[in-house]
């Protein structure tokens, strides 16, 4: 997972998502907010192995 172009960590769930992203500093309350989050090789119920 990147914050800022930073790799901070791996997410396994949106739950991994939300909890990386609020301990950063960055409340998420929507996961479809190309804003908020774009998703790379997948969507927020779908995971590709990078």
């Amino acid at each position: 997972m990147e914050i800022d172009g930073e790799v901070i960590g791996e997410a396994r769930t949106v739950t991994d998502v939300l909890e990386a992203a609020a301990s950063h500093g960055i409340p998420i309350h929507d996961l479809d907010d190309p804003d908020a989050v774009r998703w790379v090789g997948g969507g927020k119920y779908t995971w590709t192995l990078h």
